[in-house]
């Protein structure tokens, strides 16, 4: 079942170009039975990627609704029963409404009006539909909602924020041959893989079993504590619920015990506002992640701002520049691969380099 799981997000990533964040992210939230938000603009693929993870899930219920501020309970949880009106009875019919799904995609999310938001935050947080009063245990795993926008302050939709425990920005696809291969729907004819409603419970049942080492536990309070030196204050409650995050994101790379590496997960769960995104990614990465990957990380942003520099200017002068800033990148990396020789990022990222160099040399002979 574990290797049906690499299965998908392979298919998945060879799918949905620039979404691997958001596909780990969606998988998470399905082994965690936890919920995902996607914020960004119309056209990114937003509702197409559940669909398509609906699709792999045999005989699960998949429910999807575009929400606007005229939306009704009904939409969502079904028309009220009229033979069960006749006999005094408020019943709702929830046949294929979000009610009796699996999975769900509900667009614009925070257009909710008061009259759909609390049976909408009971059925998030509970997995309970109240129908004529009684509650009904959901199948409900995972909703992804998604919206163009932050909610305002002041509408009344914190709490419906506050569930949604993963939480992602998307924007349109960068590089352009991943544009270009996305116009061309190059992984179209790909067979895509499958997983049945009892494996996937299977996997669920895995996940909780994860064990927690005590060095996660004590780096979670260390996380929390530079937080909290920066104003930001994620409640209890969050905390507790990022640990099923931590175990699924252990089972997704086909481990049975939770390594520091999968507090990485918690960077799109711990900030309450955009402004904070950027400082929770910093300290969890800082407590999370391995001395190697974040000085490649720093190579890349330093390169993506040279190749910017050059496309903008256009000199020669500029490309000149570029590439003995470039060469100097490459001798560094040379240096740090040396010193661990197992790391085949470290490689990749030297190719890439090289490659970046040859294009510039290429092309200054245009300039």
């Amino acid at each position: 079942m574990f290797e049906k799981l690499i299965e998908i997000k392979s298919y998945l990533e060879g799918k949905f170009y620039e979404r691997e964040k958001e596909i780990e992210g969606l998988l998470v939230a399905l082994l965690a039975r936890q919920h995902m938000l996607l914020i960004g603009p119309a056209g990114t693929a937003k509702s197409l990627l559940s669909v398509e993870l609906a699709k792999i899930i045999e005989e699960a219920n998949y429910f999807q609704w575009l929400l606007t501020r005229f939306s009704t309970p009904e939409e969502l949880f079904g028309p009220v029963s009229l033979k069960e009106l006749e006999q005094g009875v408020y019943k709702r019919n929830t046949a294929g409404k979000l009610p009796e799904a699996h999975l769900a995609f509900v667009d614009e999310v925070f257009k909710a009006n008061s009259a759909i938001l609390n049976s909408l935050l009971t059925l998030i947080n509970e997995r309970l539909f109240y129908n004529n009063g009684h509650p009904v245990k959901t199948p409900l795993m995972t909703i992804v909602g998604a919206s163009n926008e932050y909610p305002e302050e002041g509408e009344g939709l914190e709490a419906l924020f506050d569930r949604f425990l993963l939480r992602y920005e998307v924007d349109y696809i960068a590089d352009d041959q991943n544009f270009i291969s996305m116009m061309k729907g190059s992984n179209s004819l790909t067979e895509a893989p499958s997983i049945t409603l009892d494996e996937l419970h299977d996997l669920q049942f895995q996940t909780s079993l994860v064990d927690v080492p005590d060095e996660v536990f004590q780096t979670l309070a260390e996380i929390r504590r530079k937080l909290r030196d920066e104003g930001i204050q994620p409640s209890d409650r969050r905390f507790k619920q990022s640990l099923s995050l931590i175990q699924a994101k252990a089972v997704l790379d086909q481990r049975d015990t939770a390594q520091l590496q999968d507090l990485l997960i918690l960077q799109n769960t711990l900030w309450e506002t955009p402004e904070q995104r950027d400082v929770v990614t910093d300290i969890v990465k800082e407590h999370a992640q391995d001395k190697v990957t974040t000085v490649l990380e720093q190579f890349k942003a330093e390169i993506l701002d040279l190749l910017k520099y050059v496309n903008e200017v256009q000199s020669t002068h500029a490309v000149l520049e570029t590439t003995k800033k470039l060469k100097e990148i490459e001798q560094d990396l040379t240096k740090l691969s040396k010193n661990n020789p197992d790391r085949d990022d470290i490689s990749a990222m030297i190719k890439e380099v090289q490659e970046y160099r040859k294009n510039i040399a290429e092309n200054i002979l245009t300039l």
